[in-house]
């Protein structure tokens, strides 16, 4: 980017109200009825927002709770950016969004999705080191515990964070599915064991605690990991999502 097309957005991130309007960051989230989860997400953005001073940092879902992402687009106006705060670009990345922003007028920006991200893998990596240093150390091969979908190319997505995962623990990695796609993660885990890995740990491909996250009780695993939740790789990469795309909406990018 040209360096004065450069200082034009860096001045559009400090003050939203500037050269393209409000630029908001909407934070495009499933949502769920388990309290702690939008407190978790809260906590996350907070952290957004330290890291982009200025920028109207909001977040919305696209099911089972509000507000619900038409809602803040209508609020918001503008041109705002949204970051789907999702770990594979399934049904509601590739469907929900884009709907609610055409019916709100089509002007938004979306972004990727979080996952498959390297900074999303290495989050999920973390979670699980830091649980199994408590419980007797990293286990010999590890179920990579996603929420499922009916889509294959999400599948797929999911599939390139277990191999990522694999990478970066120097283990065998595969993916389980809490709901929809098989295998399950509990068949995932009998799976390893079968193979003669004696200890088998759950790493959560989950950014915040929900149903989804009761459901790793009970399945067979010697640990399972929390979800993400706050991780500085995460914030930063919502961050970047945001800049990337304010900076692409500058003329002469």
């Amino acid at each position: 980017m040209p360096e004065r097309w450069r200082a034009v957005a860096d001045r559009v991130l400090r003050d939203t109200g500037d050269m393209s309007g409000n630029v908001s960051l909407i934070a495009a989230a499933h949502g769920t009825r388990d309290p702690e989860g939008p407190v978790v997400l809260e906590e996350l953005l907070d952290e957004v927002r330290l890291r982009a001073p200025g920028v109207d940092v909001r977040i919305a879902y696209v099911d089972v709770i509000g507000p619900m992402l038409d809602e803040v687009l209508a609020e918001v106006g503008g041109a705002p950016v949204v970051v789907p705060m999702f770990l594979a670009s399934g049904y509601h990345v590739r469907v929900d969004v884009p709907d609610a922003v055409e019916t709100t007028g089509g002007t938004a920006r979306v972004t990727p999705a979080l996952g498959p991200d390297d900074a999303v893998v290495s989050a999920v990596a973390d979670r699980l080191r830091e649980v199994s240093a408590r419980n007797g150390g990293l286990p010999d091969a590890v179920v990579l515990a996603a929420a499922g979908s009916s889509d294959d190319a999400a599948l797929g997505e999911v599939e390139v964070a277990a191999a990522k995962l694999a990478e970066l623990l120097d283990r065998d990695v595969v993916a389980g599915y809490i709901t929809t796609a098989t295998p399950t993660v509990e068949e995932a885990v009998e799976s390893l064991r079968v193979a003669g890995h004696e200890r088998v740990g759950v790493a959560t491909y989950l950014l915040a605690p929900g149903l989804f996250l009761r459901r790793l009780d009970g399945v067979g695993a010697d640990v399972v990991a929390p979800p993400i939740g706050v991780h500085p790789a995460v914030v930063d990469l919502v961050v970047n999502r945001y800049r990337e795309a304010v900076h692409a909406s500058v003329p002469g990018h």
